[in-house]
């Protein structure tokens, strides 16, 4: 855009806890949220900006999450579902136990991931997909609601796209990110005639107080 600087404002939150998966991989499974801790719902209603544009994924807890913010006493406006948002797709692995999970992989390790950055379980996707999807419902949406604050209910898989967008990393870079239940990551695309990325990082992974 010309001599002007337009600011859109993303807005992560990790949905709330599962807390009944067994310890088993739940990925795109649609397993509901814990959402019983109310002090947290009530810190993110005051925390996140009045008046912007909600999207979650197409899962329940990203759902139920939303739901207990707005119960917590902040004005939601309706909210679009996008499933692009949705967290990774780990196919025939889906309710495997991690352990059940690395037998399956024939010894392939990963430190602090389910797999490797480029690899996909069978019947599923790699975190490489999964950036690939995140990357291009984040430049839609940006374009559509340009200058407004956008709070995106997801995953920490999906977050972690968002970063590795922002921060231009390598997929297997962007697996390092910590990213908590209800905690608070901010990205925001700036568009304007200055030299610069297009991307700053505000947040990353912050408890709302």
């Amino acid at each position: 855009m010309t001599g002007k600087t337009v600011v859109t404002r993303w807005w992560w939150i990790r949905h709330a806890p599962v807390t009944d998966h067994g310890g088993r991989l739940y990925g795109r499974t649609d397993v509901p949220a814990n959402t019983s801790e109310r002090e947290r719902f009530e810190a993110l209603a005051r925390a996140l900006p009045e008046g912007a544009v909600w999207l979650t994924s197409a899962l329940l807890r990203t759902h139920q999450t939303a739901d207990a913010i707005a119960a917590a006493g902040h004005a939601i406006p309706a909210r679009a579902e996008e499933p692009d948002l949705d967290e990774q797709d780990f196919g025939a692995w889906h309710g495997l136990t991690w352990e059940e999970v690395h037998r399956e992989r024939g010894g392939l390790a990963h430190k602090y991931w389910v797999t490797p950055a480029h690899v996909a379980p069978p019947e599923g996707e790699s975190f490489v997909d999964v950036m690939e999807r995140v990357t291009a419902a984040i430049g839609r949406r940006t374009a559509r609601h340009a200058g407004a604050d956008i709070v995106a209910v997801a995953h920490g898989g999906s977050i972690r796209a968002a970063l590795a967008l922002a921060l231009e990393l390598d997929p297997e870079r962007a697996l390092a990110f910590s990213i908590d239940n209800l905690s608070i990551t901010r990205i925001d695309h700036v568009d304007g005639p200055a030299r610069g990325g297009a991307w700053r990082v505000a947040a990353v992974n912050l408890p709302a107080a």
